[in-house]
């Protein structure tokens, strides 16, 4: 007995030793978490550039990623601008702060400003287009919503300091915007970006025109997909402020089975599709640093068809760029750990944007 408590006698200074340094340890966590945490600031821009007849609401919710010890710093930061997907809002921002937070303390990324718009619309999205009907939502992102975070934010406030990226119609708008828009951002990663062509469901042979033709209600439309999308690029790239109930003019008619192309609507609708505007604006894409787009192989076909297709005309233009395929759906590995956005968007935009 006497033996054993002369033991634990002895080691009661290590275990001292062992709680103090593990106290110690645990004091070093803490205080490293706290550091590579950053904050979400949230405003309402009431924006010029979407004031609209269309009853789109102008004032705009934006979440805006500070990284961590902004608040505490004088430094200036890049900043990326994320474009949301069809139906989508700013909502994500507590998911896109949780990777944001992961990639600076995983050591994969620098410290960026992120900022993301709710771009949602009644019909569920503008597409990043401007247009007559419901607002210049192009405009917005690349004029107002950059002058406002320079304004507003500590940005490195140069182009060479600016990407822009997103995902479905995001990555369709972030390589619209990005080809007008030059002179603004100097890369741009778009992740199974849509409505590139007329392929698929929405392409000629597609019965989604015929469905919408039938619809004549909004609340019949809300219950639709492909119809209702149809209809928000309409109210973006071909409104007629005369055609009630949606006032919308589109490429493809059915006067009863039969199939009839409005060829001005069509050229409209060409216009406003990345695979055919390369011929226009491959000048302005040659003058990025970077541009990626990916897709998952198992998605709807139509973007591994369309978006092969960006590829190829791209590659035609002699314009360089990185396109992948990998293996995943169109919402799966987008913001999630072993996601696109943490592993391959930002590291991405971390390689070419220019940082203080």
């Amino acid at each position: 007995m006497k033996k054993s408590l002369y033991c634990l006698n002895k080691l009661l200074p290590n275990f001292k030793r062992i709680i103090v340094l593990l106290s110690f340890i645990a004091f070093i966590n803490n205080a490293h978490s706290q550091v590579i945490s950053g904050t979400v600031v949230t405003k309402i821009l009431n924006s010029i550039y979407l004031k609209n007849t269309g009853g789109e609401n102008s004032n705009r919710k934006i979440s805006v990623y500070l990284p961590p010890g902004y608040e505490q710093s004088k430094k200036r930061y890049p900043v990326i601008y994320y474009l949301h997907g069809f139906s989508g809002t700013d909502s994500i921002a507590p998911v896109m702060k949780s990777i944001l937070d992961r990639g600076i303390a995983k050591n994969k990324i620098g410290q960026y400003i992120f900022v993301i718009a709710d771009n949602y619309t009644l019909f569920g999205g503008s597409f990043y287009s401007n247009s007559t009907l419901i607002g210049n939502w192009s405009d917005f992102e690349a004029k107002e919503l950059v002058g406002y975070v320079d304004k507003n934010f500590r940005t490195i406030a140069n182009r060479n300091a600016r990407g822009i990226g997103g995902h479905s119609m995001g990555g369709y708008g972030a390589l619209k915007i990005a080809m007008l828009h030059p002179d603004v951002f100097s890369c741009v990663y778009a992740m199974s970006p849509g409505l590139l062509a007329f392929v698929k469901e929405f392409g000629p042979n597609s019965d989604s025109y015929k469905q919408l033709a039938s619809i004549k209600t909004k609340e019949e439309l809300d219950k639709t997909y492909y119809p209702k999308v149809i209809a928000a690029c309409a109210r973006a790239w071909s409104p007629n402020p005369n055609k009630p109930p949606f006032y919308i003019d589109l490429p493809f008619n059915y006067i009863g089975d039969s199939l009839v192309v409005d060829t001005a609507v069509y050229e409209k609708w060409r216009a406003n599709m990345p695979v055919y505007m390369l011929n226009q604006y491959a000048s302005n894409l040659k003058k990025l640093k970077a541009i990626k787009l990916d897709w998952g192989r198992n998605d709807s076909p139509r973007f591994p068809m369309q978006c092969g297709m960006f590829s190829q005309e791209l590659e035609n233009h002699g314009i360089e760029h990185y396109a992948e395929e990998y293996i995943g759906t169109h919402v799966s590995k987008i913001w999630t750990t072993d996601g696109r956005v943490l592993n391959e968007m930002l590291p991405f935009f971390n390689d070419y944007l220019q940082f203080e």
